[in-house]
């Protein structure tokens, strides 16, 4: 459904160090940073990219927005949120664990990255 997301972050080297380390634990490679500073992360499903917003002014979580990242286990999720923790990130929400609405059983874990957006890992049961 989507060909990439692109979050902002005043830090985009702080954000990469938190994405590094979760992303890994969802069998990412580490992202590129360019001359410009910006970070992509390249699968073959799209990109994900972080960087200073281009009109100079602070970036900010969307108010509202999540952008959710696919795990393969509840194990995969654990691991995703213990690394994001370790590297910046805040616990929201619930603790990681089981979730269940509009008939889907799933297993999802939220943090804010290091910019605060809220971000979270879901693996569909």
């Amino acid at each position: 459904m989507f060909s990439h997301v692109v979050l902002g972050a005043d830090d985009t080297a702080e954000a990469k160090k938190f994405y590094d380390a979760t992303f890994a634990t969802l069998g990412i490679e580490p992202g590129f940073m360019d001359d410009t500073g910006r970070v992509y992360y390249r699968t073959e499903d799209g990109l994900f990219a972080i960087t200073k917003p281009l009109n100079g002014e602070p970036a900010s979580g969307g108010n509202g927005s999540t952008i959710g990242f696919s795990a393969a286990s509840p194990e995969q999720c654990d691991a995703w949120h213990e690394a994001g923790l370790a590297n910046g990130g805040t616990a929201i929400e619930d603790p990681p664990g089981v979730r269940e609405g509009s008939g889907m059983k799933m297993y999802l874990a939220y943090l804010r990255d290091p910019g605060g957006n809220k971000v979270c890992v879901l693996h569909r049961m």
